[in-house]
């Protein structure tokens, strides 16, 4: 690939940094609870939700709800397809960086 072409392998959606920051999350920790993810990744309640509609509408990611006495916990997690997405996404950048560095 010459270093003026794209790399096919970037996910576009995954070039914004927050999303970046949510399926990093994600891809350490599995599924885990929707306030964990906002808290850690450092933002209110309805920018996580709106990021993870678009995370969501595009296969990346999924969420599930559950009762939890009367209130109710979201859940997130990746996708089998979107944790191999994010994991070639971030293959692709690791290069990129390695051949800057060169």
């Amino acid at each position: 690939m010459s270093d003026d072409a794209p790399d096919t392998r970037l996910a576009p959606l995954l070039l914004d940094p927050t999303r970046l920051r949510i399926v990093a999350t994600l891809l350490a920790a599995g599924e885990v609870e929707f306030g964990f993810v906002r808290d850690r990744v450092g933002l209110t309640d309805s920018a996580l939700s709106k990021q993870v509609r678009s995370l969501a509408g595009s296969g990346l990611v999924e969420s599930r709800r559950e009762r939890h006495g009367p209130a109710r916990r979201s859940w997130l997690r990746l996708t089998h397809g979107g944790r191999e997405q994010v994991e070639t996404h971030v293959r692709a950048l690791r290069d990129i960086a390695a051949r800057a560095a060169e």
